[in-house]
């Protein structure tokens, strides 16, 4: 038995909170997420089956002898203390062990009201067979012990099966990686190794038809890549020198050398599973509600059960039998094993569910808060459009060596403008400057020194702030402006000399994803620091009504909470690094896949295809989700209040007693009904 750092339970691998298969194994973790312990899951399903078989079979035959003539050797009473003794300790161990953990942690559990049931039985049992003289009644419910036990168990075999179908997502994404690879020696040679000995650096050959076994970028050859299994995108994708492959997808066609720049837990594929595993260990904040009703709820079931016995036998004057019977039924009607498996098995096919969709959902917490949003506000460059932006319209006066010289200061900027005034140049073969006293104003533009001239390059504001008349290209900006284009205006010496326009197209998708959410009463906000004339063409081509422009990085953030004090759960999705505080600051965060690490790693959120669509897909899953989890809790507090009077003797005026064995069926069936209605979820298909 292990003790929990966290919450300072003992809990055992039996008595784990939940459970999640991965890579051939079963690991287990306490209610905090702390692992625990993990075993082979074929081991413990077979293990719960033959314990099952075990105390059925015993108590089948239990309740046979009741009808048997009496045997010379030893009486019913004796064999039936034979018999279920080995059941009673052997089978019900388990339960011993977890009910003794949670007493340890001075708290009360499943385990505690399987124990206190199956235990007063069997000792009650056990007391008339050993001194009948001194007890209040000769019933014995040896077989009411063993069939109890018996129906537990076959209900969590049940269960153990059905967790497993729920974790084929994380399997299946396993399955992915190759187990060799082809590598390249300094001699030229191939050798087939193991993909675990392969290094960053090393180069590889991947020939058509194989799995690429680690990320990588082509350095020779090309070829057309399915990359169907990770990214959800079903036409293989056209791959070249320098462009990057990724582990655990197929090469098509042609044959190409690779050179590894991430192995083990760095590889995109791994990190997909990793989120997955996350996800699925989370606790949603629902979840808390159900801990702190079960917290209180074994207690209160031993006090009714308690009071149910001294009713009928003292009150009622009913048979010793009839109020212990009540007593051991209510106590394991009761047992609230599906209140805790509700929350978990849900979010355990969701973030599966998602996965398979290329929506990595990141914990439980996300899980739910997107189901209630009521507001999603979308980055522009890179979120909504494409982010491929080039250089349309050049408007100067001024020679060639104006925009190589602009080019020259705008290399040492990493704004996706300054990437396309340098291509420009580029592909005209163009050699450039070195620049000198090169500084970055952030979302406004640049400004330096290249060949003895002082250059400002931005926004209108920035030319603004500088005290830079713009007027003399005011016409020819506005022209472009209504284009939706972006402009940049070049100063040389404090004087406009230049305005360089460029464009970023509108991705396929914007325009019906943001049709989407609207259909299902979201708000859609565009936040951009395009100017607004900019900001209003991208807005009307994506159907948005609401746009902020001319907002700076900085201020993204300040957006947000706007939205969100007027009392909105709001969304961001981008996936810029100037994004990042704004994504920490929305109620979810939603970063596309194509986007920064930083993105990445603070979006609550990740959509790997850097599909639009999928962001009311992810919203819709996430309902669907929480849906379940009602739906579960529901099942498992009606099974647990509703049987607790039928224990307790309601239907005793219609001449109806539930019978222990009974009771033991009805709590196996609701973790069972529990876990089924989850795994019900995998039918569940995005639409469209």
């Amino acid at each position: 038995m292990a003790r929990d750092p966290v919450c300072g339970m003992y809990v055992d691998e039996e008595h784990a909170a939940f459970k999640i298969e991965q890579g051939g194994k079963v690991y287990y973790f306490c209610s905090e997420g702390c692992m625990l312990t993990f075993q082979q899951p074929e081991v413990e399903r077979k293990k719960l089956r033959n314990l099952a078989i075990f105390s059925l079979s015993l108590g089948l035959w239990l309740m046979i002898i009741m009808f048997l003539p009496e045997p010379s050797l030893f009486s019913h009473h004796y064999w039936g203390l034979i018999l279920a003794t080995p059941v009673q300790f052997i089978a019900g161990y388990r339960y011993y062990r977890g009910a003794w953990g949670a007493l340890k942690a001075r708290t009360a559990n499943m385990d505690t009201l399987i124990v206190i049931g199956t235990t007063t039985a069997w000792g009650y049992s056990t007391f008339v067979v050993l001194f009948p003289n001194y007890a209040p009644s000769m019933d014995i419910y040896f077989d009411a012990s063993a069939m109890i036990l018996g129906l537990i168990l076959i209900g969590k075999y049940l269960e153990e099966v059905a967790r497993g179908r729920a974790s084929d997502a994380v399997r299946k994404l396993l399955d992915l990686q190759p187990p060799t690879a082809h590598l390249i020696k300094e001699d030229g040679s191939e050798e087939t190794v193991g993909v675990e000995t392969v290094m960053p650096m090393d180069i590889l050959r991947v020939k058509p038809g194989e799995k690429i076994a680690l990320d990588g970028i082509i350095i020779d050859g090309a070829s057309s890549v399915d990359e169907s299994m990770i990214t959800g995108e079903s036409i293989p994708v056209s791959k070249k020198v320098g462009d990057e492959v990724i582990g655990g997808t197929i090469n098509k066609e042609g044959s190409f050398k690779m050179e590894v720049t991430k192995i083990g837990m760095n590889t995109t594929l791994q990190q997909i599973v990793q989120m997955v595993e996350e996800a699925q260990l989370s606790k949603a904040p629902i979840q808390r509600l159900a801990d702190t009703v079960a917290a209180y709820f074994t207690p209160a079931v031993l006090i009714i059960a308690t009071v149910s016995f001294l009713g009928w036998y003292y009150i009622g004057k009913s048979s010793f039998g009839f109020a212990f019977t009540s007593f051991i039924s209510i106590v394991i009607v009761a047992c609230p094993c599906a209140m805790g498996i509700a929350t978990p098995t849900a979010i355990l096919v969701g973030a599966g569910i998602g996965a398979q969709n290329g929506i990595l959902i990141k914990n439980g917490e996300v899980l739910e808060k997107a189901r209630s949003l009521e507001a999603v506000a979308f980055d522009k460059t890179g979120t909504l459009t494409k982010g491929e932006i080039v250089v349309t319209d050049l408007v100067t006066n001024e020679p060639e060596i104006l925009i190589t010289e602009v080019a020259s200061l705008e290399k040492l900027s990493e704004h996706p403008i300054a990437s396309a005034i340098v291509n420009y140049v580029d592909n005209r073969g163009i050699r450039l400057f070195e620049a000198e006293k090169f500084e970055s104003l952030a979302g406004r533009g640049v400004k330096g020194i290249v060949n003895g001239k002082s250059y400002v390059i931005g926004t209108s504001r920035l030319m603004s702030e500088m005290k830079i008349d713009i007027t003399p290209v005011q016409k020819d900006a506005d022209l472009l402006y209504d284009q939706g284009k972006t402009l940049a205006f070049v100063a040389l010496e404090n004087k406009i000399v230049a305005i360089i326009a460029v464009a970023d197209q509108l991705k396929d998708s914007a325009p019906e994803a943001v049709k989407k959410l609207i259909d299902m009463g979201l708000r859609v906000v565009m936040i951009t620091g395009d100017n607004k004339r900019t900001a209003a063409a991208i807005a009307k081509q994506a159907n948005i009504e609401e746009y902020i422009s001319e907002v700076l990085p900085e201020d993204k953030v300040k957006e947000i909470k706007k939205l969100k004090e007027n009392g909105l759960n709001v969304a961001m999705v981008g996936d810029g690094i100037n994004d990042a505080p704004a994504l920490v600051e929305a109620d979810v965060g939603i970063a596309l896949g194509s986007g920064t690490d930083v993105a990445l790693e603070t979006g609550g959120i990740v959509l790997i295809r850097n599909n639009l669509m999928d962001v009311p897909t992810a919203i819709e899953l996430s309902k669907r989700t929480y849906r379940k989890i009602i739906q579960n809790l529901f099942w498992a507090f009606f099974y647990n209040t509703a049987l607790i009077p039928v224990a307790a003797g309601a239907l005793i005026p219609w001449g109806i007693q539930m019978n222990p064995i009974f009771a033991a069926g009805a709590m196996a069936i609701s973790s069972f009904t529990v876990v089924t209605n989850s795994l019900l979820l995998r039918r569940w298909r995005p639409k469209g």
